[in-house]
């Protein structure tokens, strides 16, 4: 992607534009951002998505001035024509191409930060009440008009004891009627309140992960903590050696000379400071970051599913000439410096030159270029990775 072509989907703003002066920083409504949209799914199809097992799904209402909540997979919805509920359906783009592909729009942002595609679908009246997000969003309007009231207001007490998060006093500041293709971005912590001016009101909304610090450091903490019982070892083998290498605290405590105590119930000063230091000598460098990252971001959600297709190739017959590979839907692959991670795997390849051509075209287009310039690991794998479904070879 050309980050300095202005895009249409950002209102003649190029990525680079929109990014300096719009990203975390303050709302933007584009008018027609997909021109004459026709999404590839209808309202119909979310409510019959909704009722899948494998789809993640909830339903918000309101009931005698109070706000309820549902989470599926509903068995029956209520009637179209009821007005006043909302139904909503998470990563789509796990379920279908059409959704995967409009995600794929917005990948001038890292695909660290992508998180999913969520539709709701609404009758008339229908909403999940003002509230606030802890990241950016894109609502791009689909089906119908949707009334949004934003603010960007200081006060985000929620209401206590409800089973979804609405704020107890929203004052709007600006107020837009999005029609289908009209797109609104939401920096985080913005307050907004959307509400259905048509039956089979459907908003597509493109949002982005923000990991708290916390989880970064706890997931951080943790890789480390696997890579330290992997250098420990054992006599039985139960832990493999680590790729990346670090140091080997297989040293017991010893405290020769220490008196003794009349307070036996203190913790000793000296086992507290060799605590302290051998945590110091931990690794928590880039390299660990980035493979605790890159596993981690690129872990799948339990609802994604894999279907291997008849594009198999057996390890006798060469690989074609001709055609693509191309990542499946569901797949997640990323790379920092040499490394590859693919489904919350270190890849078995390093991220040579093809292997990150893939990663971020998620397409490789085959030719005699590349194969001669495939090595027997790149090749093994692409195969391992068309078995499993993770990959998919197409003809011309």
């Amino acid at each position: 992607m050309n980050i300095d072509q202005p895009l249409i989907l950002l209102g003649g703003l190029t990525p680079q534009e929109f990014m300096t002066r719009y990203w975390q920083k303050q709302p933007l409504l584009v008018r027609q951002a997909i021109p004459d949209y026709q999404p590839n799914l209808r309202p119909v199809d979310i409510r019959n998505l909704v009722k899948r097992e494998e789809v993640e799904s909830r339903m918000i209402w309101q009931e005698d001035d109070t706000w309820k909540m549902d989470t599926g997979p509903f068995k029956k919805l209520p009637s179209a024509r009821q007005p006043g509920w909302t139904v909503l359906a998470q990563s789509v783009d796990l379920h279908d191409d059409g959704m995967a592909e409009l995600m794929r729009r917005f990948r001038f942002i890292s695909d660290a930060r992508l998180d999913d595609v969520m539709i709701s679908v609404a009758t008339k009246g229908g909403g999940v009440g003002p509230h606030f997000d802890s990241y950016d969003v894109f609502l791009l309007q689909g089906h119908g008009k949707r009334r949004w009231r934003i603010s960007q207001q200081a006060d985000l007490d929620l209401i206590p004891g409800l089973p979804c998060k609405i704020l107890q006093r929203f004052e709007a500041e600006q107020e837009f009627v999005l029609e289908p293709g009209d797109m609104l971005y939401l920096p985080p912590h913005v307050a907004h309140d959307g509400i259905a001016e048509t039956h089979n009101c459907m908003t597509i909304s493109i949002g982005f992960r923000a990991p708290a610090h916390g989880a970064l450091a706890y997931g951080m903490l943790h890789a480390v903590s696997d890579q330290l019982m992997a250098n420990l070892g054992n006599d039985d083998g139960l832990y493999a050696r680590p790729v990346i290498p670090g140091p080997v605290l297989d040293d017991t405590y010893k405290d020769p000379g220490t008196p003794a105590t009349t307070t036996p119930a203190e913790l000793p000063q000296n086992l507290i400071d060799t605590t302290v230091d051998v945590t110091r000598k931990l690794p928590m460098g880039r390299k660990q970051a980035a493979r605790f990252l890159g596993q981690w971001l690129t872990e799948l959600p339990n609802n994604a599913y894999f279907i291997p297709g008849d594009d198999i190739l057996p390890d006798e017959e060469p690989l074609p000439a001709t055609g693509r590979f191309e990542l499946d839907r569901c797949t997640r692959m990323m790379y920092y410096d040499k490394e590859l991670y693919i489904n919350g795997e270190v890849a078995p390849v390093k991220a040579s030159r093809r292997m990150r051509e893939l990663a971020d075209e998620r397409v490789l287009v085959c030719s005699d270029q590349l194969l001669a310039k495939l090595k027997p690991k790149e090749e093994a794998a692409l195969r391992d990775w068309i078995a499993e479904g993770w990959l998919h070879y197409l003809e011309d």
